[in-house]
């Protein structure tokens, strides 16, 4: 990946790359409503939905738990609702909360990369950072469902193209994307929902770049979601304390000693200038929704494992060994091989493969500490390979090409590949299977199933609703 990285080594002092950080802010305040086609808000309704519906099963997993707890102990109160509670807080603790929510089960959505050499699932979770950031501004402010979305869509765009741009080093090196480049995600949501001028919005982004953090080495734990959490709150205070006066440079993206030099060593300048909303990021080259609360990169081999499995009506005591291949970045992210708690077992292709072949569905129910310890799972996670094929390495990193075989006892083979899971651009979900996910995470939190219908048909009209304060109370207990 030498060559990669210098490839992502401009000399950032060029004349060509000055002015950058000014275009980012520009674009934030400046976007009309009317920029966002039809196609585009359909895209960006089923993400939100999505998050709400993660939200709210993240509010009952055991760090949604600590969190509630620690926010309680603070005796914190505010006006912004922290989804799946009854409690209400100071928006940039909602944000936290919420953020923390959505990514607890790491079952939101996927940034596809546009270049080769972008490494596919390994940029950002473009909503958890986002939406948590724009709900709590928009409730609190009593402002429109239409505002709310512009706002989601304009964060999660800045948030993209600065994941697109930065080198893949960025990644590789230890950043969690999502962290680092989701607080921008935060900070330009709420400057236009707070309605800052240029000069500010400028400092709101140099401030949130400076509280730009996450480390990879924290996968599996509960620290991953606190990530997410971490720099929604971050976006939200970069753009409090700019409108109190607070200083910063005005050039944050672009220097020197700036976010994409300090972060990665540089950064690809053609992939950011002229490209917000050129195209918009949820349309090309798109967003995945998972079907599975685990690493967006199980999810091709999780798709196709779980299409063999029924086709052929493959049981577990008939497999000798299952061979899965992917490119090298793969198990770089999916680092545990042997996992003894649901958190590890989220980034295990080992035990991916195992519990469909024992139970033919990985959903919320299958993600859990018990099931992850039982003996026959712990047994077939040991005929599970996992490792580098040729044939995924040369296929590029913009995909996530898994090849399965499936040696059975009788000596035949089973064999499939997948380059994007369900949910994909390539195998889109429908608004409808998005809400039928919604309604699993939803029963996963045990929600009144008439509320999680009205969330559904809220959500679906989203645009039209006057004010946020008609949705969140159907998101609170």
């Amino acid at each position: 990946m030498a060559d990669d990285i210098k490839h992502y080594t401009p000399d950032i002092d060029s004349k060509h790359a000055e002015g950058l950080t000014r275009e980012v802010a520009e674009f934030v305040l400046n976007t009309p409503f009317s920029a966002l086609s039809t196609e585009l808000l359909d895209l960006g309704r089923k993400s939100i939905l999505d998050g709400f519906g993660l939200a709210l099963s993240g509010s009952v997993a055991e760090s949604g738990r600590i969190v509630q707890q620690y926010l309680a102990g603070q005796g914190v109160r505010g006006e912004a609702t922290v989804i799946g509670t009854d409690m209400k807080v100071p928006e940039r603790f909602a944000a936290f909360a919420n953020g923390v929510g959505i990514h607890a089960d790491d079952y939101d959505d996927t940034q596809l990369a546009v270049h080769k050499d972008r490494v596919y699932g390994l940029l950002t979770h473009p909503t958890a950072p986002c939406l948590p950031a724009a709900l709590a501004i928009a409730e609190v402010n009593d402002l429109s469902g239409r505002d709310l979305m512009l706002a989601y869509q304009i964060g999660v765009e800045v948030e993209t193209k600065i994941a697109e741009a930065i080198s893949p080093r960025h990644y590789q090196h230890g950043f969690h994307a999502t962290a680092t480049c989701g607080t921008f995600a935060a900070a330009a949501a709420a400057a236009r929902l707070r309605g800052l001028d240029l000069e500010t919005t400028l400092r709101a982004l140099g401030i949130a770049a400076s509280q730009s953090a996450g480390l990879r080495e924290n996968f599996g734990t509960m620290t991953k979601p606190f990530h997410a959490g971490r720099s929604s709150e971050s976006g939200v205070v970069a753009v409090d304390f700019a409108r109190a006066g607070w200083t910063a440079t005005d050039r944050i993206l672009e220097s020197p000693r700036g976010f994409f030099q300090a972060h990665g060593g540089g950064f690809m300048l053609e992939a950011i200038h002229g490209k917000l909303g050129n195209p918009w990021t949820f349309i090309e080259p798109g967003v995945s929704i998972k079907p599975n609360p685990s690493g967006s990169l199980t999810h091709p081999g999780m798709t196709k494992m779980l299409e063999l499995i029924l086709e052929n009506d493959i049981r577990p005591e008939q497999v000798e060994r299952v061979d899965v291949g992917t490119n090298h970045n793969m198990p770089n992210a999916l680092i545990h091989h042997r996992p003894t708690n649901e958190l590890q077992a989220k980034f295990s292709m080992e035990f991916c493969m195992a519990i469909l072949l024992l139970e033919r569905r990985g959903g919320l129910p299958e993600f859990t500490d018990e099931v992850v310890n039982r003996a026959d799972v712990q047994e077939l996670i040991g005929r599970v390979h996992f490792g580098v094929h040729p044939e995924a390495e040369a296929a590029g990193y913009d995909k996530m090409t898994t090849i399965i075989d499936i040696h059975l006892k009788d000596g035949r083979t089973i064999s499939g590949r997948a380059d994007f899971g369900k949910g994909s651009p390539a195998n889109p979900m429908t608004y409808d299977e998005a809400a039928d996910k919604f309604r699993g995470c939803a029963e996963f939190a045990r929600w009144d199933s008439a509320r999680t219908e009205r969330i559904v048909e809220a959500v679906r009209e989203l645009e039209s609703i006057g004010s946020v304060r008609e949705l969140t109370p159907l998101l609170a207990r």
